[in-house]
Order: structure tokens, then sequence, then C-alpha cells
């Protein structure tokens, strides 16, 4: 048999629809109608494929109220249609023009926010997995060109996702390829009722203007230039798909959590293409409590600066939502604004076998063993001593001012502040960094630094005391 034309999209959606997963038997999904031609379409087509392969329809109508007696008939028009079908039908007023002047909100940002609730717990209440809405050609195009308008970056080149995952609930836009004429010609000739939105008419809203007056104005320098947008989102959507799982690969190899924050190694991050490196510090900005305040493209670029420079080595930026980013010469800081100072103080006694610091998260463990025993340990994170030389109790605490140390393998003693400085540990750690000190206040060890040429493993020693230390980071 040949297949119509106008009928030919209707099998490439329903191939895809099965190697997607979500048309097969037993399935259930929800189905966002409004009762344009779009919607009313796509629910005519799903009715149609759970004839061949039974699965479950819910269909589901928000009432926004915006258009009082016009937007009650379109309630109406679906009402009658899921129940001429057959279907499941859920609804709900939503009362939009009283919560728009009770939150002073964009009212497309609060229509779509107080919608997609409600489709969530039409999901939820029903078991449904997937949720299907009538998105269209002409709405990926429009999108496209309001994106590139307003500014935007490979991400919002790629329009509006095809297939997302929010928690538990699959969004489907299986329509995305089809145009308005097409699914137009569709309700004409399987006489598929729908209704007119007249708001669609008005060039107050930006979308509108876009379609009405803007669209058909570029169309006569590029007939096509629909689907040339549509062919850019599909390569631009390829594209920000492949730099995400770069990003997200780069993230887990060279960025490190700190408390609720996050540490990078300068010179690493420099290595990165500056492509890589813009999409990992939004990456990192994503994990703010309000990252929308911080994503702007000359933030962004502030930070790389910062990072970029040899000069000076030390730099913070208040980058909004209480964060900040903290160069501290080949380390970098993104997260809360840490406290310039921690004091901490613990003392071990000859039976005391672990402290927990609490201001930091570290664990110190001590152990007693026969005989000398050295330090297998190359990070330098434990050290042994000769338990015999050791004058108790020790102090597990944070530095001191005139902090001084006999370093191993130096003549003298050097300034601890010194030995931090000369190891360019960032300023905003030192005071992180616990000291084992001795009853006399001597420093013995810095954990990750040096140890001291005090109470040294030698052969005559007859108990080692083994020291380490669990860092939580640094």
């Amino acid at each position: 048999m040949t297949v119509q034309p106008q009928e030919e999209w209707k099998l490439r959606i329903m191939e895809q629809a099965r190697t997607d997963g979500w048309w097969r038997e037993g399935s259930a999904v929800v189905a966002a109608v409004s009762g344009g031609p779009d919607s009313m379409a796509l629910l005519h087509l799903l009715r149609a494929m759970a004839e061949e392969t039974p699965f479950r329809i819910v269909v589901a109508h928000a009432n926004h109220q915006f258009r009082g007696a016009e937007s009650d008939a379109e309630a109406e028009l679906v009402a009658g249609a899921a129940r001429d079908w057959g279907l499941a039908f859920e609804s709900t007023e939503l009362g939009m023009p009283a919560y728009i002047a009770e939150t002073g909100m964009n009212p497309q940002s609060a229509s779509r926010e107080k919608r997609y609730i409600f489709l969530k717990n039409i999901a939820l209440k029903h078991g449904c997995s997937y949720l299907i809405t009538g998105h269209h050609a002409d709405d990926q195009a429009e999108t496209v060109l309001m994106r590139i308008i307003r500014g935007t970056g490979i991400g919002g080149l790629a329009g509006i996702p095809s297939h997302r995952k929010e928690d538990e609930l699959e969004l489907i836009r299986p329509l995305l390829r089809i145009t308005k004429c097409e699914l137009l010609e569709y309700c004409k000739r399987n006489g598929v009722p729908y209704a007119v939105d007249s708001s669609n008419a008005d060039r107050h809203y930006f979308r509108n203007a876009v379609r009405m007056d803007l669209m058909p104005m570029l169309e006569q320098h590029n007939p096509r230039l629909k689907t040339s947008l549509i062919r850019l989102a599909d390569m631009a959507a390829a594209e920000d798909d492949y730099m995400e799982t770069e990003t997200l690969q780069a993230f887990q190899t060279g960025v490190t959590p700190s408390g609720e924050g996050f540490r990078l190694e300068r010179r690493w991050f420099r290595g990165l293409h500056v492509a890589l490196q813009r999409r990992l510090i939004k990456l990192i900005l994503n994990c703010s409590s309000n990252p929308r305040q911080m994503l702007d493209f000359p933030q962004v670029e502030e930070i790389l600066t910062a990072i970029a420079q040899e000069r000076p080595t030390v730099v913070q930026l208040d980058i909004g939502d209480g964060w900040v980013f903290r160069r501290e010469y080949e380390e970098g800081y993104i997260g809360p604004a840490i406290p310039e100072s921690i004091h901490f103080a613990y003392d071990v006694t000859e039976s005391l076998y672990e402290v927990t610091i609490k201001e930091t998260g570290d664990r110190v463990r001590l152990e007693r063993l026969d005989g000398a025993v050295s330090s297998a340990k190359a990070d330098r994170q434990e050290a042994c001593f000769d338990f015999g030389q050791l004058k108790f109790p020790l102090r597990i605490r944070s530095r001191l001012p005139g902090d001084l140390m006999q370093p191993y393998g130096l003549n003298g003693t050097k300034k601890v502040q010194d030995m931090f400085v000369d190891a360019k540990v960032p300023r905003s750690l030192r005071d992180k960094l616990p000291l084992l000190a001795d009853r006399d206040g001597r420093v013995l060890w810095i954990p990750g630094m040096r140890r001291s040429s005090h109470a040294l493993v030698t052969d005559r020693t007859i108990t080692t005391l083994r020291i380490t230390l669990d860092a939580t980071e640094n």
C-alpha cells in the first residue's frame, strides 16, 4: 500500500516512539492537551497508536483562565474529545491572573511553572512514566531565533529538547520535526476538532511578534529559514551533548569538593580548551542554590581572567548568592565564602588512639608499634616518631603566631608561616591544616609538608608512634 505524503511523518513518529521505548504494550503516558491543533493532532495520533499497540493515555488539560469563556470552551473541547475517544481525563483551573498579580512573576514563566507542576502531579497520580507534549517544528524554529536575538550559547541554540528526564518522569516531544502546516492538514484530513487561541495574535508576546513579523521578513531572504533553524538546533544539540559529556569528565578528573564549594588546580585548568573551561565554570556554578544569578557570560569571563593572569597570585571575586571565586597561588576555589580563620586544639595522651577535628572534619589516627617502623606513605600524610622521646600530652592544633619548626634535613629553625608561603599553601587553608606539637609547644609535624628532626625513629627505637591524617579535603 502506498503511503500518502501527508501520512509519512506519522510513520516516522511511530518508528521513533518504538525506538525510544515509550510506545509499547502496557506503558502509560500523560498527554498535555491545550485544545489547539498541535496538541489535538498529537492526541488523535496517540489514540491511533494505542489501537495498534495498546497503552494507557491520560489526557491532561490546564485551564490558565486568561481568556474567560474562550479558555472554558477549550477545556470543554478537550474533555469532550477525551470522552468520545474513551480516554481518561484530568483538568485543573490554574487561576493565573490572580497568581501573577500576587507574585509579580512573568506571565509565561509563571504559567509554565504551574502547568508543569499540574502535569507532574497527574503523572504521579496515574503511575505514568512519560509526559507527551505537542511542541512542533515551528515552535523549535521560533525558539532558536528568539534565543539568538536575546543572546545565547551553544546550549541555547539546541532549542527545545526532544527528550528530557525530570526525576522519574521523561518528557517526550514527538512532533518537533513536524510543521504547523502538516498538523493543520492532519486535523483537516482526519476530522480532528481544535480551538484557535486568540492570544496567539497578540504581538505583545515576543513569540507572537517573532512568528508574525520577524520570521516572514527574514524568509524573504531565506525561504527555508525554518528548516535552517531546525537543522541548526539539531547540530547544536549534538555538539552540546558531546561538550556536556566532556565537561563532566573534566569535572570528575580535576575538580575536588571542598565543603559546599569546589577546588581546582590552576595549571591543570589552564591546559583545557577555553570552551571546556567556560562550561566547567558553569557546571560548578550550577551547584549553587541560585545558579541563574551567577551564570551571566561576563561573570564567567571574569573568573576565567582571574585564573589565567599570572599576577596577582591572590584574587577574590564576589560572584553572588554568598559565593566567591578565590585564587591563591596555583589553586582556585569556587563556593560559599570561607571564614578567614579557624582555631582548634586537641590534647593527645599516651592512651588516646584517635582524634576527630570537628572544625575541619579531618581524622588523626595514632598507633603504637613495637620496634622501629618507618612511614610507608609517600604523600606525607603519615609520620613516625620514637615514642620514648616524645613529651606528652601532644597537641593537634591550628597554627599560632610565631610557630617555629626545625625541619628534618635542614639546619636551624624556620617559621611555619614562611613554610606555608614557600609551599604556596592558600591563605584560606592555612588555619585549617592541623599541626602536631609536643608538651613544650615544639612543632613536630605539618601533615602533607614536613616533619621535624625531633624524635626520629632509629635502630635504638623500642616503640614507634605512627600518626596518620585522614583528610576530608585540601
